[in-house]
């Protein structure tokens, strides 16, 4: 079971290659952003809190996105090839209870991917993004927001990964193709 966190500032193209995981490797794949709307639109008990907390703009408490990524991590059953955590853990103590999480079910996280990509190419990418999609979030002064808060919050949770030694750098520019093919070679050899 080959259990992974992929990491990347915005624009990274952890969405595009995860994509590409599921299809090539078969894994389970959890965005923390689809489940939550996923629960909010089916007014799930969870996705009511969820929307609660969202619409007066604070963050999901840990312990209410710890038991909706437990029960999504569940329905998958005890026999799958492993799964793809996408936009979690954000933080050290949300990677310790994912540990934790996993060791109670007898499994572990195989890799922590990072897309390294320099601030400048995510800025582009993302206000081409921006320019073919108008998202309104797409805008020079929101992005260097997020990448401010993406540096910030990730640094420690990179180091605590190096520390666990399963923390992998992949070099994230290029063509998707030469990308996916760094990425597919940290994961035939974990």
């Amino acid at each position: 079971m080959k259990n992974i966190v992929i990491f990347g500032g915005p624009g990274s193209g952890k969405g595009t290659q995860s994509d590409l995981i599921v299809e090539k490797y078969g894994l389970k794949h959890i965005s923390t952003g689809d489940v939550l709307r996923k629960e909010i639109a089916a007014k799930t008990e969870t996705g009511i809190i969820a929307a609660s907390f969202i619409d007066r703009g604070q963050l999901i408490p840990d312990e209410l996105m710890e038991q909706i990524l437990a029960n999504v991590y569940d329905s998958f059953g005890t026999d799958h090839p492993g799964v793809i955590f996408d936009g979690y853990p954000r933080t050290i103590p949300q990677a310790e209870w994912l540990k934790r999480m996993m060791a109670e079910r007898g499994h572990k996280i195989a890799a922590m991917i990072e897309l390294d990509v320099p601030d400048e190419e995510l800025t582009q990418r993302l206000l081409k993004r921006g320019e073919i999609s108008g998202r309104s979030d797409d805008n020079a002064e929101t992005i260097q927001k997020r990448l401010n808060v993406y540096h910030q919050h990730t640094e420690p949770l990179m180091q605590w990964y190096q520390q666990e030694g399963i923390r992998h750098q992949v070099e994230g520019t290029g063509t998707i193709d030469d990308i996916f093919g760094r990425i597919s070679n940290v994961i035939d050899n974990i």
